[in-house]
């Protein structure tokens, strides 16, 4: 009989079906645990249930033609997360861990943008705004499908990797995310990327809120903002919202799974 079953779904938040049965019992995943030293406990996770977010390594943040380098931002600290991410990223593959870009892209029209996020990067309504050309290289700024929005050469995606576009600092503020990891199955939920204390921040924060147990990949996150926001960043993850590793010891971990 369970030969006729059909998948229905993404496992494995999948139903087994026919003309008369719905299995709805969504078989586990196998377990895949490691062992990871984080800076206030040692972690027992499961990497069957683990996805990683990589935030914002895109053009407008990270490149020296992008939006925050027309405003007079140094980008350099927001680039020292690329080179772990190269190292970090392939590895987690090939250990099943899902990759999912999330980055910010607007629609064209900005029909879901409300003058406070506009005031956010265009406080004079003088100035390069959201949607407005980039003087460099006319690149709408963090426009879904511009060169403004997209991920950093530097950082390889592939086809199997999932993008996720956002509107506001957090990556859940009506987005798909929640919906696309609660398919996965993933609870646990490593962040990286730029900036640390602004889009990461209330991504896991609001990721803290929804349940999902969450470890920020220090040396794979940076911020152009004051090193006072950076240390308010660490401490309030390890205090209130999650814990804080690094990559080398995420490496490590997975050496010895």
């Amino acid at each position: 009989m369970n030969e006729s079953l059909r998948t229905l779904g993404t496992p494995p938040n999948a139903w087994a079906v026919n003309e008369a049965i719905a299995d709805i019992t969504r078989p586990p995943l196998e377990p895949q645990i490691i062992t990871l030293a984080s800076e206030t406990k040692k972690l027992h996770l499961d990497l069957a249930k683990a996805a990683i977010l990589v935030i914002d390594m895109q053009n407008d943040f990270c490149h020296p033609d992008g939006w925050l380098a027309h405003i007079g931002v140094d980008v350099t600290p927001a680039r020292t997360p690329i080179s772990p991410l190269k190292t970090l990223l392939p590895v987690l593959r090939t250990f099943g861990v899902p990759v999912i870009w999330l980055n910010w892209g607007n629609r064209p029209d900005l029909m879901n943008i409300s003058a406070g996020v506009h005031h956010v990067y265009n406080p004079t309504g003088t100035g390069v705004g959201l949607g407005d050309p980039l003087p460099s290289n006319g690149a709408k700024v963090l426009m879904a499908g511009s060169w403004a929005s997209a991920v950093v050469d530097e950082l390889e995606q592939l086809p199997q990797d999932m993008r996720v576009d956002k509107y506001r600092m957090s990556g859940f503020w009506d987005t798909p995310l929640d919906s696309i990891l609660r398919n996965l199955g993933r609870t646990t939920l490593f962040f990286a990327g730029v900036n640390a204390d602004q889009c990461v921040m209330a991504t896991l924060q609001d990721a803290n809120f929804l349940g999902y147990d969450c470890v920020l990949v220090k040396d794979c996150t940076g911020t152009t903002s004051p090193e006072y926001c950076w240390q308010a960043t660490l401490y309030n993850v390890n205090q209130c919202f999650g814990f804080i590793a690094d990559s080398n010891a995420i490496l490590d971990a997975l050496k010895s799974s």
